[in-house]
């Protein structure tokens, strides 16, 4: 499953420009972190898992999108309920999705078997120590 998902998030990121300058591997690794960052401060802001901000074209900072009657295209948490054509996706998840899709891209390119990889590790992990033997974090 995991292995189809990075050939297409590979694909996308080609097509999109994305591998027309190859990244080296610590690139690749800061941008996965960076990610993760955003996902900390989407926590700390207290915005939320999932929202939606309005990028319509016509509209200038602060204005109203007409679809929502507001700045933020908040629909349910729900993305198939978003109407807007011009709604961003944001939040907590999103973030968290973007870090994996890094990862997976990766996987793509480099034909890494990352459902194998992620079996074998679960596999592993069951049989290890309580806490890998007392390691606090």
């Amino acid at each position: 499953m995991l292995n189809k998902l990075a050939q297409e998030v590979h694909k996308v990121a080609k097509e999109h420009g994305w591998w027309d300058n190859p990244l080296t591997f610590g690139e690749i690794i800061a941008l996965v972190h960076s990610e993760l960052s955003e996902a900390l401060n989407e926590y700390r802001n207290e915005k939320g898992n999932l929202y939606y901000t309005c990028y319509h074209p016509n509209l200038g900072k602060g204005e109203i999108c007409e679809t929502h009657s507001d700045a933020f295209c908040n629909a349910a948490d729900d993305i198939e309920t978003v109407k807007c054509a011009f709604a961003k996706p944001e939040g907590v998840a999103i973030e968290l999705a973007d870090a994996i899709m890094r990862i997976l891209d990766y996987c793509g390119r480099e034909n890494i078997d990352i459902d194998r990889a992620v079996k074998e590790k679960c596999e592993y992990n069951k049989g290890r120590d309580y806490r890998h033997g007392g390691k606090k974090l």
